[in-house]
């Protein structure tokens, strides 16, 4: 029961990080058209360079190649029915522009819980093979959720989402984690292919967005600081996968 605890407080932990990306745009807002191109095209790279250097590598890890390409197309196939649906639920915001970036937000919210959902069986099968390699999965997963909840936050707060609400967002996002992890504790004998496959989803589900949302948006204030956004992103996430390789 006691590492029953410590597995659920290390996935909660992780998993809250994306709120502390909420709070970072919560206190640095974006302010000028550049800013906002470069905030966006920052979000597009952090999300391209988890799907390039963590989730499809991963994937490809624990299952083959076929159960990998299947999720990948049956995360994107989700995403494009979600897409279709959502600006159906949220267009009392009053202006299409508003609308349309927070629906960016809640989609990015979306996609990146999936991914969360595969984390946390990842923290608890690190814990059930040694305490010191799922804390360093816990905190490897933490560093990455930061990034993340930036993702979420700042097309929603462009998009005009209160503060409260935008950070809720993150933090809901990120409760996706210990939920993944309680998941896993309920089917003990999940095989490694399902892990596999849904990491694999979760990066379909999450390049639908990027290409779909977020790369587009940027470019419309400002093409420049949109590349140069997605290039520090990109980067940023590579040193980061590089410092757990």
């Amino acid at each position: 029961m006691p590492e029953t605890f410590s597995i659920l407080y290390a996935s909660t932990i992780a998993g809250l990080a994306t709120g502390l990306g909420g709070i970072i745009v919560f206190l640095f807002r974006p302010r000028s058209e550049r800013i906002m191109s470069f905030s966006l095209g920052l979000a597009g790279g952090i999300m391209l360079a988890v799907i390039t250097f963590e989730l499809i590598p991963y994937a490809l890890k624990l299952t083959n190649l076929l159960y990998t390409a299947l999720g990948f197309c049956l995360g994107i196939m989700i995403l494009f029915l979600l897409d279709t649906i959502i600006p159906h639920i949220h267009i009392e915001t009053g202006e299409k522009e508003r609308g349309r970036l927070i629906k960016m937000g809640i989609l990015i919210a979306l996609g990146i819980g999936l991914h969360n959902m595969p984390e946390g069986l990842a923290i608890g099968a690190g814990y059930k093979a040694a305490a010191a390699l799922g804390f360093t999965v816990a905190l490897a997963i933490g560093l990455h959720n930061i990034p993340e909840g930036i993702a979420i936050a700042v097309p929603l707060q462009v998009g005009g989402t209160s503060n409260h609400r935008m950070i809720f967002a993150t933090v809901l996002a990120g409760l996706c984690t210990p939920l993944g992890m309680a998941i896993g504790f309920l089917f003990y004998h999940i095989s490694r292919a399902v892990i596999g496959t849904c990491l694999a989803l979760a990066g379909g589900a999450m390049l639908y967005i990027v290409s779909d949302e977020l790369i587009p948006e940027s470019h419309k204030h400002h093409s420049h600081y949109a590349n140069l956004g997605i290039t520090v992103g990109f980067i940023f996430i590579l040193f980061l996968s590089g410092l757990h390789l």
